[in-house]
């Protein structure tokens, strides 16, 4: 007797398991209402009876169902069942509903050993392309590595699982509860391992040990337990690829060691500055190993926190009787001879001081840099002028000191000098401010070398929808919440946030709406309605549009083929009128 069928929210027919993770199981699907196969991930049961994770991982789902990118599996729905188990309880099933990809797995590729380097580079440039993306939307994936990575049958990229990460990890207070869920450690950032607050550099960090594992067949990090692993994130230095690959370019080996760096801001700040520096590694001059030592070093040299925990683990080694000695202490004689010696000379040292005597004396002819600090730049004049000494002035830029006051002198004040020799007098400037360029209208890419170059820095990107500008446009362009325009003062180094447009618009289900009505809403979209004539349906049962070619995100300036029925001009019938699209709509 067949099975009987389990439908979802009376809409998502679920099939045949493709996939099992440690967080859900995944089913082959078909929507039933929009006529689609899907892919449908149901949570575990574990997972899916905690109410504060399932409340996270709906709108973690939901935040990632608003991006659209060629390299990020599309997530088009998110909601909950319930079903009775065996002892007739009736508990929660959790799913998302996302795009159906066929490929293979980049941890099965991985599995087989190396790839080439172009190849394991344009794998990561793929990921990194679904990051660039995905951090300009606000979201950090959290959970970068291999299995989650998809190589379609024409070499395509795609990640997924965009947002779950998330709510696993607000719902885990520890690094084994959470591995426990996500699986393997070998992947997480220092930052991640501690336990600390991440963002989008964290997921950088996954991608340079996706790197390294595509150039060395293995993670830098290895060991027993998930918790042995996190801990060589935070402390230990990784081999460089060439060491394990000898005929890796040992370019990437700078460029791996940068994308594993510790401190989050000692690594590529954003994916595109990563992307450009894989691009470059290639065709660019391989390191000496005194310059890779000197990275190293830079990266991975020892901080203060590690030196306490050594002082530490020493202190508690050195108090432990019960740890035999490996070496004999050294003899007792010795100990008192230098005892002694430093004796002898903290008295010597006592006695000298206390028999010298401070010459409080300045010579006739030296002049002391007076304290002008604060003053006026003509109050300072007059004061080093009384003091016979040759004031030169230097303007410099102060957040802090009000503009015409004095910053410093050089020397310092209470210096002696010679009559009449120069004292440099730094005076306020007031704070330095840049003018904003031309941005509106540019490219993105065009916008960040302007904001670069006018000494500024470069927020947050926003897509937007617009129904008239090309993908990658400067819409609008904001400082501190306030829109600013062309010429505007702000401070050096402010933050430029920017709106670029997505080059598409949102389009309405409009089937069921007058062909009048349909074809007004989207000629107000900028796109161009097509008619197309139905003769399998009857005109009096189905009035207006039957049929629509798109619906939801298109393409700009494309054409929406509208199906009618043949005579649905003879046959008129009330029919809602879709709503007046808005610029607030056109730019969703």
């Amino acid at each position: 007797m067949k099975a009987e069928t389990r439908v979802l929210n009376d809409r998502y027919r679920v099939d045949e398991l493709i996939g099992r993770g440690g967080m859900a199981s995944v089913f082959r699907g078909y929507d039933e209402k929009l006529g689609r196969t899907v892919a449908i991930k149901i949570l575990e049961r574990d997972l899916a009876s905690d109410s504060t994770f399932r409340t996270r991982f709906r709108l973690e789902a939901q935040a990632a169902s608003r991006m659209a990118h060629a390299s990020i599996v599309r997530v088009f729905d998110a909601g909950e069942d319930s079903e009775t188990d065996a002892t007739g309880t009736l508990r929660p099933v959790p799913f998302i509903v996302m795009e159906l990809v066929s490929g293979t797995l980049l941890k099965d590729i991985v599995a087989r050993g190396p790839v080439a380097p172009t190849v394991a580079i344009r794998y990561v440039d793929g990921i990194l392309e679904a990051l660039e993306y995905s951090h300009r939307a606000g979201v950090v994936h959290r959970d970068i590595k291999p299995g989650n990575v998809m190589i379609t049958e024409s070499g395509q990229v795609k990640v997924m699982d965009f947002g779950i990460a998330r709510a696993v990890s607000d719902s885990s207070s520890t690094v084994a509860e959470t591995t426990a869920i996500l699986g393997t450690a070998s992947y997480f950032s220092p930052e991640q391992a501690k336990g600390e607050a991440v963002d989008a550099r964290a997921d950088l960090y996954s991608a340079g040990v996706v790197l390294y594992e595509l150039l060395t067949g293995r993670p830098p990090f290895r060991g027993d337990s998930p918790v042995a692993v996190a801990y060589q994130h935070v402390s230990e230095t990784p081999v460089t690829p060439s060491a394990l690959n000898p005929e890796l370019p040992r370019a990437l080996d700078a460029v791996v060691l940068r994308a594993l760096a510790k401190d989050p801001f000692q690594r590529y700040q954003d994916a595109a500055r990563f992307r450009e520096a894989l691009d470059a590694a290639l065709d660019g001059r391989a390191p000496t190993q005194r310059e890779l030592d000197t990275l190293t070093s830079e990266l991975y040299g020892p901080s203060p926190r590690q030196a306490q925990e050594t002082a530490q683990t020493l202190r508690q080694l050195s108090s432990d009787t019960t740890m035999p000695r490996t070496q004999s202490g050294p003899p007792v004689a010795w100990i008192w001879s230098a005892v002694t010696l430093i004796a002898v000379l903290i008295v010597a040292l006592v006695f000298w001081l206390a028999t010298i005597r401070p010459w409080d004396g300045t010579p006739a002819s030296a002049r002391i840099v007076p304290d002008v600090a604060g003053m006026t730049y003509e109050r300072a004049v007059e004061e080093l002028e009384a003091a016979d000494l040759a004031p030169v002035r230097r303007d410099e830029a102060s957040d802090t000191v009000e503009e015409g006051i004095v910053i410093e002198t050089q020397p310092d004040e209470g210096f002696s000098m010679s009559p009449g020799q120069q004292v440099e007098v730094h005076v306020s400037d007031g704070p330095e401010v840049a003018a904003l360029p031309a941005l509106v209208g540019m490219t993105e890419k065009q916008a960040r070398d302007a904001i670069a170059a006018a000494g500024l820095s470069l927020g947050a990107i926003l897509p937007v929808d617009d129904a008239e500008h090309a993908e990658s446009t400067v819409l609008s362009v904001h400082s501190d919440g306030d829109t600013v325009a062309e010429g505007d003062e702000l401070p050096a180094g402010a933050t430029v946030d920017l709106e670029v447009a997505t080059g598409r618009v949102q389009v309405n289900d409009l089937r069921g709406f007058s062909l009048k009505a349909a074809e007004s809403a989207l000629t107000q979209l900028g796109l161009t309605p097509e008619v197309v004539e139905d003769d399998t349906c009857e005109p009096s049962s189905q009035p207006g549009v039957v049929s629509q070619s798109a619906i939801g995100s298109v393409p700009i300036k494309s054409t929406i083929r509208l199906g009618v029925c043949t005579g649905e001009e003879a046959t008129p019938s009330p029919t809602p009128t879709p709503p007046k699209p808005t610029a607030d709509a056109a730019r969703r």
